[in-house]
């Protein structure tokens, strides 16, 4: 199987009894992915590809297609936390009216088209689909480290590519260049500190989870032939 997802136990990783994606799953993320692309690059620009949600979704698209736990699972390490955060914060905006953690905001600027705001609500989508694909296809542990590699690869066209967009915070905070440290320092930290404070310990849960999601199935499976 490609990417060696079936050949054989790999140390470090959790498999399920695999089941298939089904087809259907496959053909409706991809023919969303062919839609979105193109009003996205109208209404952003291409360095909005570069984002590491919008880039999820071109490698959601060739896991779903290759049945990868290796992919799904490099995605749910960078994605989970702040796809998470970001539903928090527009459920809660649209509840009291006030953004809890921020990043929101656009979802209800009336300047850009309903229709495209609306294909925003990926964001949404995005985790319960990577934890359902774990679930089926099982946690590889090699994922965190692919995203790691993700970032250090990314982070520096962000840095030098378009820098007043600020993508992926290549150059502050939320949106906001810093000038506390020179911008190289502040990258070299980035590359340090966004894998070991969000990726391994996302990595750490994910593990954890699809232990007991095997436990959970092994053990259905068991009673069935009691």
């Amino acid at each position: 199987m490609v990417f060696g997802l079936r050949t054989g136990p790999r140390r470090g990783t959790v498999t399920i009894p695999v089941m298939r994606v089904p087809l259907w799953l496959k053909i409706t993320w991809t023919v969303w992915v062919i839609a979105w692309v193109p009003f996205y690059w109208k209404q952003y620009g291409a360095q909005n590809f570069l984002y590491f949600c919008d880039l999820g979704n071109f490698f959601i698209a060739l896991a779903l297609w290759t049945d990868s736990a290796l992919i799904f699972s490099w995605q749910a390490t960078g994605l989970l936390l702040f796809q998470t955060l970001y539903t928090i914060d527009l459920a809660g905006t649209l509840v009291s009216g006030k953004h809890i953690i921020g990043g929101t905001e656009y979802m209800f600027d009336t300047t850009i088209p309903l229709f495209l705001r609306l294909m925003s609500l990926f964001h949404v989508v995005t985790p319960p689909l990577l934890l359902w694909a774990i679930a089926r296809l099982g946690y590889d542990a090699r994922g965190w480290k692919l995203q790691t590699l993700t970032t250090w690869i990314v982070i520096p066209i962000n840095y030098f590519w378009r820098p007043d967009r600020d993508v992926n915070w290549a150059r502050g905070l939320f949106y906001r260049e810093q000038h506390v440290v020179p911008g190289l320092i502040y990258v070299l930290v980035y590359f340090v500190g966004v894998p070991l404070l969000v990726y391994f310990p996302t990595h750490l849960l994910l593990q954890w989870w699809s232990e007991r999601m095997r436990t959970r199935q092994v053990n259905k499976n068991a009673a069935i032939y009691l």
